[in-house]
Parts: structure tokens; C-alpha cells; sequence
């Protein structure tokens, strides 16, 4: 299969699409659902779709209507995939949500949902069981917008259904036009934070089309991936890319993977995988935490792509991996980079096969100060990496403060034009409006063009990228800000570079009144509890006296200023574990 036989218009809406792959491969493989026992669940076209029909009938059943949101929120099972596809064939919009970390304190959970269901609109939790004390109270609550809290995996999908309400939904499924919302994803971010990106049919499929022809999508293909399904990555990358170009994808459980890496690794051996995608972090997780005891057997020469995304991408991560897994029949040539977000679907741009990732050691104060040029002499160097040309129909651009387009080397934002564009954030006209303008958007990230491949270097803004996952400093923050021996409204939080682990980590400074040893460490373990009651690992504490911070012109503490008075000073009032 290439690009040129990927024709949209004979199947222009996502269930005309997999439809038509049911019937052109009704017994490919469509997702095989990875498990550590090996009690895999292995889908093909045909039964997948089936499935997903008898889905559609419960979700109409239970008052669904079209244009309603269904946000799922459920541990890695191998009915979502079907429950996703019969929730978009009622013409409902499906929504991933992230099922809750078990160190995720109850009430920071409720106040993500409500903040989403109030921002978003969820018209519908699909959900367990077990997490229904969790969220009744939500439904229950006064002027919510939580019209019901769903079990489906609970419902009986053996029996057949019932053939005039299989037709009716069909035609609802017929009738559903190209531009019309297809999904809603949260866009990365610690709860309550998350912008609603909407995405019609025409954009994923323009998407599959375009994207599939950059990374050379063939029918021998098969991609392998634990990333989460709320993510971009994992959404759009290895769960829809796949689905509707027909080809197969394995599933594996993100919480398994956390608990035993080599799972990845070990599928790839068994399925035979060729192409997965993996966020800069887990490139140092497998060079330095897997055993080699665990890689006996391993065979990775079927991949020809790992594709990394998610944030910058960094030279010494691929390096290690390359040397570490050169001796398991790992290509180096398969390393490539992707820039893109889900604002966009998903890619921007693309390195290519069979070649090196190009590379340009940048002088790094040159680059603070906007401008790329190569480091000489006892120039501090900043390797950069580039994350590829563009893909096709998408254009970017580097732009000024002014948003006007600067030339070639200079370090700016980021704009990009897509027919893979989103349609807006759902009932966010003002946030849409602030970085969606004239058909480009103004994605907040910095970044330089040198010989046609872009560099994205760092974020406009303040978010902390810590493998992968996107990290608001206001939450933190805010967190912190109620802790006992803290002073109020003299926080800031931050991300360190972690050159051991290829990612960022999370930093705050305080101001204290604490004065003993014995003071510091009690402040500091009450932050390191706080951060964890939002699920967030702070890795570095900065105890400072009351008045040490630097105020911005608007009187709050400058996260900049402060950073860098920080890193590079010795100040002895400071204290840091």
C-alpha cells in the first residue's frame, strides 16, 4: 500500500474508512492487544468492526446523541478499541482521558474532570466500576454537565444486536460529513489545564495520507507502542494512523511498561514490529535501566523507524541507544525525529529514512540570544537535533515577537499551516483566537530553520517537559504555595535538564522562615508529599529566606530571572537537596 492508493474520497469519515478496510482485509491483523502474561487479544479487521457495531447499539441505547462527548476513562483493556470506534459511529465524539494514578489524591482527580467536563463540555464518563465512588459525586453535583457515568465494559456485546437499530446507526454513520468533529483530545498537561482540540475526519485522513507517505507506510509495516491513548502520540500516531491505513498495531500497557521496559523490546522481537514512536526519555530508560540479563533473545533489526517526538530531541540520548542496541540487530540509521502536536493532528515535519539525523553544534550563547551559529573554539556547544522537514501540505514558519516571519537562523517561534488543522478548542474562543490567526498557528515553541530542516530548541512559555508529559509551574505552584513553612505567593517551579535521564525534572524554589537543619528537611519533605498529591515528582528543592526572589514587572517572582540566578551563581543562603 503507498500513498497514491490512499484515496479519501472513497471513504472520507473515519467508520467509511474502517469499514472498508474490513472488507479489504476482513482477516489482517488489525490491533493485537499486548500483555505481559502473553494472553494477548489479537483483532482483525473484521471481528474488530463487528464489535464495534454492537458497541454503537448500547452507546445509542444509553441516550448518546450525535455531537455528544464521551470521555473514556479506563485501564488498558482490549474492548476500548471497539467501545472508541462504536462511540464515533453513533457520530458522539470519543475523548481519552487518563485513568487515575494510584498516588493521584481522589480530589485533584474530580477537580480535573470537572474543570474538563466545565471547559469541554463531557457530556458522558465511560468508565470501570471501581472508579465510581470516584465520580459520582460529579454527576450528582448541581449544574453539571455530566449527563450520565457509563460501564460498557459491563455490557453484554455477544448477542447479536438488534438489526433496525444496526441500521439506524448506520445511516446516522453515513450521514456524517467529512468536516464534521471527529475526536476531542485534551492537549498535554496536568489536570484542569488542558485545551480541547477538536479534529474533524477530513483532517485525520488528510493526516494518514500525507504523514503515512513522509515515514514510507507499507502494508509489511507494523507499529509497536505503549504510549498512552490520551496522548497525541499514542492517539493519533499508533492507534488512528494504522487503523484506517490497514495496517497492524500492537497495544501495550502503559503502566506495564513503566514496571518492566523490555516489554516494548520484547514484542518488537516476537511481532516482528517496524515502526514505533518514543518520547526523548525512554531512549535513556532502555540504554541504562534494562538488565542485560532481560535482553536475551531480543532482535530489533526488523525496525527500520523509531520515531522521536514529544519534546526536543536529544543527541547523547541516541547515541546511547544506537551503542547500546547495535549488538540486538538495531540499525542506527532507523533513528529519526518528528516535530509536531496535537493542534496539527499530529506531524509537522519529518527526518528521513536511511539517512543521519542532521545535527549542528550551535554556540549556546549565541543561540540565548537568538541566533544559531556553530560554536568555536571555548564556545559553550549546544548539540541540536533536527525534528526534519516538512511533511506535505503543512507549511511552518519562524516568526518574531510581532509574529513576523524572520530569516533563516535566527531563533523564534514557531507558526505552522496544516490541512490537517485543527477546528479550534472546544468552547475556548479566546484561547483559540489568542494562537490560531489567519490559518496559522502559533504553537509557543522556539526554534531555528537551517538548509530546510527545523531545530526546535525550547518552549516560548514556562511549561516543564519531564518525559513527556507536559508540567503547568502554576500547578506546582500553587501547591506548594499551601504548604506548612512555606511563605505564601513566594514559589516558583521550574525544569532542570537531567542529562542522565534525557528529559527535564522539576524544580521549585521557596522562600522559608525555616531556620535549623531539622526545619529544612521538614519543609522539604512536605513539598516532595505536595507535589506527589498531584502526581508530580519534584526532584529538586531550593530553600531560600523570605524576600531572595526576583520580581517580575508585574510583582510576581520571574521565573526566568530566578532560574538563572540559581544556576548560574553560589549564593550560600541557598539550600537545596
Amino acid at each position: 500500500m503507498s500513498e497514491f492508493n490512499f484515496n479519501i474520497e472513497e471513504a472520507n469519515t473515519l467508520w467509511k474508512r474502517w469499514t472498508l478496510n474490513a472488507k479489504k482485509y476482513p482477516d489482517r491483523e488489525a490491533i493485537i492487544h499486548w500483555l505481559a502474561d502473553g494472553e494477548h487479544h489479537r483483532w482483525t479487521f473484521s471481528t474488530l468492526l463487528e464489535s464495534a457495531k454492537k458497541f454503537s447499539v448500547h452507546i445509542k441505547s444509553a441516550g448518546i446523541k450525535p455531537g455528544d462527548v464521551c470521555a473514556i476513562v479506563m485501564r488498558h483493556n482490549p474492548n476500548f478499541y471497539p467501545l472508541y470506534m462504536g462511540i464515533s459511529r453513533t457520530a458522539a465524539l470519543p475523548a481519552c482521558l487518563a485513568y487515575p494514578n494510584p498516588r493521584l489524591h481522589p480530589d485533584k482527580f474530580r477537580q480535573g474532570i470537572e474543570g474538563m467536563s466545565q471547559r469541554s463540555g463531557l457530556d458522558y464518563i465511560l468508565t470501570e466500576r471501581e472508579l465510581e465512588p470516584l465520580i459520582r459525586p460529579l454527576i450528582e453535583k448541581p449544574g453539571s454537565t455530566i449527563k450520565a457515568m457509563l460501564f460498557p465494559l459491563e455490557w453484554d456485546t455477544q448477542s447479536e444486536v438488534d438489526p433496525k437499530v444496526d441500521d439506524e446507526i448506520e445511516k446516522i454513520a453515513n450521514n456524517v460529513k467529512d468536516t464534521e468533529p471527529f475526536l476531542l483530545q485534551h492537549s498535554s498537561g496536568t489536570t484542569g489545564l488542558q485545551k480541547p482540540v477538536v479534529l474533524s475526519h477530513r483532517a485525520v485522513l488528510n493526516h494518514v495520507k500525507h504523514y503515512g507517505k513522509a515515514i514510507g507506510f507499507s502494508e509489511t509495516d507494523k507499529i509497536v507502542s505503549w504510549l498512552p491513548l490520551y496522548h497525541d502520540m499514542g492517539l493519533i500516531g499508533a492507534y488512528h494512523l494504522p487503523l484506517a491505513y490497514g495496517i497492524p498495531s500492537v497495544q501495550i500497557d502503559p503502566f506495564q511498561w513503566v514496571l518492566a521496559p523490555v516489554i516494548q523490546l520484547e514484542a518488537i522481537t516476537q511481532e516482528k514490529g517496524t515502526l514505533l514512536w518514543l518520547p526523548n526519555f525512554a531512549y535513556n530508560i532502555y540504554a541504562e535501566k534494562v538488565d542485560e540479563e532481560e535482553l536475551e533473545g531480543i532482535n530489533l533489526s526488523s525496525v527500520r523507524r523509531v520515531i522521536n517526538a514529544s519534546e526536543p530531541i536529544r543527541h547523547d540520548s541516541h547515541q546511547k541507544f544506537a551503542d547500546r542496541f547495535a549488538k540486538y540487530g538495531f540499525d542506527p540509521l532507523a533513528l529519526t525525529g518528528m516535530y509536531g502536536m496535537a493542534e496539527t493532528t499530529l506531524a509537522c515535519s519529518q527526518t528521513e529514512e536511511g539517512k543521519p539525523i542532521s545535527e549542528v553544534a550551535a554556540d549556546r550563547n549565541e543561540l540565548s540570544n537568538g541566533k544559531f551559529k556553530f560554536a568555536e573554539g571555548d564556545a559553550v556547544v549546544r548539540v541540536c537535533v533536527s525534528s526534519g522537514k516538512l511533511i506535505g501540505e503543512c507549511q511552518m514558519k519562524i516568526v518574531d515577537e510581532n509574529r513576523n516571519e524572520i530569516e533563516d537562523g535566527l531563533v523564534g517561534e514557531v507558526a505552522t499551516h496544516s490541512v490537517s488543522m485543527f477546528d479550534g478548542y472546544r468552547n475556548y474562543p479566546e484561547k483559540t483566537a489568542e494562537v490560531f490567526v489567519d490559518g496559522w498557528f502559533y504553537t509557543g515553541d522556539y526554534g531555528f530553520k537551517y538548509k530546510d530542516e527545523f531545530y526546535i530548541i525550547g518552549r516560548k512559555k514556562d511549561i516543564i517537559i519531564v518525559a513527556g508529559k507536559n508540567i503547568y509551574p502554576e500547578d506546582i505552584e500553587n501547591v506548594v504555595n499551601h504548604t506548612e513553612g512555606v511563605v505564601p505567593g513566594r514559589v516558583i517551579a521550574f525544569g532542570e535538564d537531567d542529562e542522565t535521564m534525557g528529559t527535564e525534572q522539576v524544580a521549585v524554589v521557596v522562600e522559608t522562615k525555616a531556620v535549623t537543619e531539622e526545619e529544612k528537611k521538614n519543609v522539604r519533605m512536605a513539598i516532595l508529599r505536595a507535589g506527589m498529591s498531584i502526581d508530580i515528582n519534584i526532584h529538586k528543592v531550593y530553600l531560600v529566606p523570605s524576600r531572595w526572589l526576583i520580581k517580575s514587572s508585574a510583582g510576581k517572582p520571574s521565573r526566568k530571572a530566578n532560574k538563572e540566578r540559581l544556576i548560574n551563581g553560589s549564593d550560600p543562603q541557598v539550600w537545596s537537596k
